[in-house]
């Protein structure tokens, strides 16, 4: 029996439904849905909305798409699908701040950007499954809006007490391993093939 192709929604729906349910399963086999044609275009689509300047190789979305986008597309499909893809160092920039320091703004190239945004559309409906429904940051359909409507109602109940933290360097710290033992990808047959955990591993 041959199973119909789904959607990228879809999938995303069947994947977070997975993660929400079964909390200790291990997804596997996920590298071949960041690698879709499908999943790379919106990928795309979701940075060019997002905007931003060029990374280090200077490249525009107008130069891409005037130099064909699909072209463009499936020369990271096959980068990634043959082990080829390495990224690009980032762009790069000192903005100051009233202190007198500078925040170091880091610009991805686009493309890198599209291998980013493609992990990321497969991988947070894992991730979403575990958060909280009190957690706002950084995650889709939540705003700093919302959470301030949170305060308030947690403050006509009134709770008062008030527990900030900041983290550094999260993702360069030690027990890195533990953030992302929810998701393995099978490696293949072949010393040069490539496994999803060497792309993401290039962010860590």
């Amino acid at each position: 029996m041959i199973k119909a192709p789904i959607g990228l929604q879809e999938l995303r729906r069947r994947i977070y439904r997975k993660a929400k349910s079964e909390k200790t399963h291990r997804f596997w086999g996920l590298f071949v849905h960041i690698t879709k044609p499908e999943t790379l275009a919106e990928a795309y689509r979701l940075a060019k909305r997002n905007g931003g300047a060029a990374g280090f190789d200077g490249q525009t979305f107008a130069d891409i798409e005037a130099a064909g986008l699909p072209n463009f597309l499936t020369a990271i499909r096959e980068d990634l699908s043959t082990g080829r893809y390495k990224p690009q160092p980032n762009r790069r920039v000192e903005i100051p701040k009233d202190n007198g320091k500078v925040r170091v703004l880091q610009i991805p190239c686009i493309r890198d950007r599209v291998v980013q945004g493609a992990l990321k559309l497969i991988l947070e409906a894992i991730f979403e499954a575990d958060f909280c429904p009190n957690s706002y940051g950084f995650r889709p359909k939540r705003s700093p809006h919302q959470a301030l409507a949170a305060v308030r109602r947690s403050v006509l109940r009134r709770m008062s007490m008030v527990i900030d933290v900041d983290l550094s360097r999260y993702f360069g710290a030690p027990g890195k391993a533990r953030r992302f033992q929810r998701v393995e990808f099978p490696p293949r047959q072949g010393p040069s093939q490539p496994t999803g955990n060497r792309v993401l591993s290039a962010w860590r």
